[in-house]
């Protein structure tokens, strides 16, 4: 940085000392040149003095502000070379406005100043003793980026932590309130003193620091600078040891990295982002936890810190834990998984004199010798954790969207069963990230079977629980923010059903009588594939829509919906028409005269798929119902 400083100096330097030395050799307009003379001089010695701190000069207002200083200086070295012509032909033929010194004048001026700002701005807070700065010449036309070169400028100085986390604070505020003034701050080379705020602060400059990152990620050309800057591991790094207030920065930060550049989901899976997100999901939420936690020998210091020398008032957790040690000293690998460890622990109820003790309170002794540093969040007030949790889950949702690879690393932990307790119990939006995050892995699952058959299988635990969850979601029907989610990974999860689960179609239908429609929507696509031709049980599930009601309803949508919500009900209506075409609840809606009517419907026949599936539906239903019409059915 200061080789590369001084040699942008050395240059304006030269010509400033050139000009000088011209300006005492001119003939005409002297008196003028001997002004230039005096301002060159000036600015001379202030590059000099800015090159002797060149350790503290901040580069990108340093590049531009020289850049323009050697255009002024070059503009002045034409002009007093001509003054300096000594013949008469030479004197007779140069024209030189007197507006022309004016001119230069002022722009060295300008020159000046901005150099004078720049050494002030590259100075620490004492240095500048509180002094307004200003805007220098230069920012004229752009005021905005004068105030953020000040804050990086901060950032970069060795200020105090507090003054660094102001300045972060203020390009929060930047950030914030204009995508625009976002990227000129990843451009003007704003990130690195975040990040290297973010690993050296204090508990609220780490905070401005991490939340200015994730506000600086608005687009996939920003992000991709901020991830080639070093952020995935300066982030694992703060979600493994860090204090809980900055892991929720952190946590939301890479939720919204991850949201406007998928690209970067690798990047962060690779830094151990999913293995540190899932343990603060799963903390104190279920007792398997630790899948993902192993001991070593590094480990076994903490676990006898934990076994008191006297004797224990419970013997029972002292065995319990006696145990542990054994079984990680008697292991012939290097680690040994914690988990059966951690449930027998956790799960042992022991008698305390008069009454009966949990030994739940022994879960933050486990966990602080467990692979993932806790660093005392189990001390952490409650609102904290579930806020901690909820940005988990937010960071979750958007690493998994589309990433199979982050499917299977959350599946094959506890992710699962961690999600569908926190969708429980969990806060408002602690139960929504779950959702969304369920949503996005059940997506996923839908197009690889094999990640499908791993993880959702039907006698899975971890699987049982999510879909229950997701039924009792539905069945009360009274929260969209959950609602539209859990439908649509119901949806996905449509193939994994066994004919004996029909349970979601009755819930499901009621979503399609007077509700929002944008859930009944998504009703209406979980249940095409539930009945489409590809589900093995389509003629299950299509029995079960009609034994709902589904019929009557679909009706009334195919004739009065919008067309968003009335496309998916005419398909669905094919489908239960095609595959239960002897239904006599189909005669009785008049199914057969709503398809009639759709094949007349320019727009419905104009979509491809109703276009294909309409008329072999139609037909197929006239084949079973009466040639007399659909009431001679009845008679």
């Amino acid at each position: 940085m200061t080789s590369i400083v001084k040699e942008i100096l050395a240059s304006p330097i030269q010509m400033a000392d050139q000009v000088s030395k011209m300006a005492e050799e001119t003939i005409n307009f002297h008196g003028e040149c001997m002004d230039i003379k005096a301002k060159t001089e000036k600015l001379a010695a202030l590059l000099r003095q800015a090159a002797r701190n060149s350790n503290d000069l901040y580069e990108r207002p340093t590049r531009r502000i020289i850049d323009d200083t050697e255009q002024v200086l070059d503009k002045a070295f034409i002009l007093v070379d001509k003054c300096r012509g000594n013949t008469f032909f030479k004197r007779l033929f140069t024209i030189i406005p007197t507006t022309a010194f004016k001119k230069i004048c002022m722009q060295l001026e300008n020159s000046l100043g901005d150099v004078q700002w720049l050494l002030r701005v590259s100075a620490s807070a004492d240095e500048r003793d509180d002094e307004y700065l200003g805007l220098p010449p230069i920012a004229a036309n752009e005021p905005i980026l004068c105030l953020i070169w000040e804050q990086i400028a901060n950032l970069l100085s060795n200020g105090s932590v507090e003054e660094r986390s102001d300045a972060a604070a203020s390009l929060v505020s930047l950030a914030r309130d204009n995508d625009r003034y976002g990227k000129l701050i990843v451009e003007e080379g704003g990130v690195p003193p975040l990040l290297k705020l973010l690993k050296e602060g204090k508990l609220e400059g780490q905070q401005n620091a991490a939340r200015a990152i994730g506000l600086l990620g608005k687009d996939p050309e920003s992000v991709e600078h901020i991830v080639n800057a070093g952020v995935c591991s300066v982030f694992a790094k703060i979600l493994k040891d860090g204090h809980m207030k900055v892991q929720i920065e952190v946590a939301w930060a890479i939720s919204e990295l991850a949201a406007n550049h998928p690209k970067c989901q690798d990047h962060f899976a690779q830094n151990n982002a999913i293995r540190l997100l899932v343990s603060h999901l799963a903390f104190e939420t279920i007792q398997e936890h630790s899948k993902y936690t192993v001991v070593n020998k590094h480990k076994m210091n903490a676990i006898h810190e934990h076994i008191p020398a006297h004797p224990m008032a419970n013997n029972q957790a002292s065995t319990q834990m006696q145990n542990l040690v054994n079984a990680v000293k008697t292991s012939d690998q290097t680690s040994v998984a914690m988990t059966e460890h951690s449930s027998s622990l956790n799960a042992k109820v022991v008698s305390d004199g008069g009454g009966n003790m949990n030994l739940n309170t022994n879960t933050n002794n486990h966990n602080n010798i467990a692979g993932v540093s806790m660093n005392g969040r189990e001390f952490e007030d409650p609102k904290t954790k579930a806020q901690m949790k909820a940005m988990a889950a937010r960071a979750l949702w958007q690493l998994c969207k589309g990433n199979l690879s982050i499917c299977n690393n959350i599946t094959e932990s506890r992710a699962l069963l961690c999600f569908a307790v926190l969708l429980e119990k969990g806060t408002d939006e602690l139960r929504t990230y779950s959702a969304l995050a369920l949503m996005e892995i059940t997506a996923v699952a839908e197009i690889h079977p094999d990640l499908r058959r791993s993880a959702f299988k039907p006698t899975s635990p971890a699987c049982k629980a999510v879909v229950e969850q997701f039924l009792n979601v539905i069945k009360k029907g009274d929260n969209s923010d959950l609602l539209i989610p859990c439908v649509r990974a119901v949806g996905s999860l449509a193939r994994t059903f066994r004919a004996t689960e029909t349970r979601f179609i009755e819930p499901l239908v009621k979503l399609l009588d007077e509700r929002e429609p944008e859930v009944s929507v998504e009703a209406v696509i979980a249940l095409n594939k539930f009945a489409c031709t590809e589900n093995f049980l389509h003629d299950t599930h299509c029995s079960a829509i009609i034994e709902a009601a589904g019929a009557k309803h679909l009706v009334q949508l195919v004739y009065f919906a919008e067309q968003s919500l009335q496309i998916p009900s005419v398909i669905l209506l094919c489908y239960v028409a095609l595959h239960v075409p002897k239904s006599e609840t189909l005669a009785q809606e008049d199914v057969p005269i709503v398809l009639e009517w759709c094949t007349k419907q320019a727009h419905l026949i104009a979509e491809p798929e109703i276009e294909q599936l309409l008329p072999e539906a139609k037909s197929r239903l006239e084949l079973y119902q009466s040639r007399g019409g659909t009431r001679a059915f009845y008679s």
